[in-house]
């Protein structure tokens, strides 16, 4: 039976009232980032988590990005993997730059904001499925998060990339 540190719960029913739920390569960095933070003994979901594995999962989400941006951040993201995050390991990432929801069980404060406002970004556009770039935009709106931490090592700057991916899409999340 795995420590209650290394396990990570399955997070509530992500879905809104209104029956939005998540595209299947939103669900697949989802699972992606829980196998991650087991993995790697968090004890939490992270954004950073959520970058990685949006990164590895969905296309559209890859191609918000330059081929070099791409090699910067998956080469920072591994060396989370084997070692850049231990200084994160075992904290709870709440960065206080945002309104705090918990109802994810098993979810940083700063992941479940960002995937409440992805849930609720494509619930306000009126489509039945929230995506990776609506979580990538979200991720993108709290500047202190890790998974900004991330593209700001990799030479992406997130405001930049808000206003691109805005524009994309019609509106940020949020």
């Amino acid at each position: 039976m795995p420590s209650p540190a290394r396990s990570t719960p399955h997070p509530g029913p992500l879905c809104t009232d209104r029956g939005v739920q998540l595209s299947a390569e939103l669900t697949s960095a989802v699972a992606g980032a829980r196998r991650r933070a087991a993995r790697t003994g968090d004890g939490q979901i992270d954004t950073a988590h959520l970058l990685h594995s949006l990164l590895e999962s969905d296309p559209a989400v890859r191609d918000a990005f330059s081929g070099a941006e791409m090699s910067r951040l998956l080469g920072y993201l591994v060396q989370r993997s084997i070692g850049y995050g231990l200084r994160w390991a075992g904290a709870v990432e709440d960065s206080g730059a945002v309104p705090v929801v918990r109802e994810y069980a098993g979810w940083s404060p700063a992941a479940a904001t960002a995937m409440t406002a992805a849930l609720a970004w494509a619930e306000r556009r009126g489509v039945p499925r929230a995506s990776g770039l609506g979580l990538l935009a979200a991720l993108t709106g709290d500047p202190e998060c890790r998974a900004v931490e991330v593209l700001r090592r990799g030479g992406v700057e997130p405001e930049v990339l808000a206003r691109r991916l805005a524009d994309q899409a019609g509106g940020a999340p949020g």
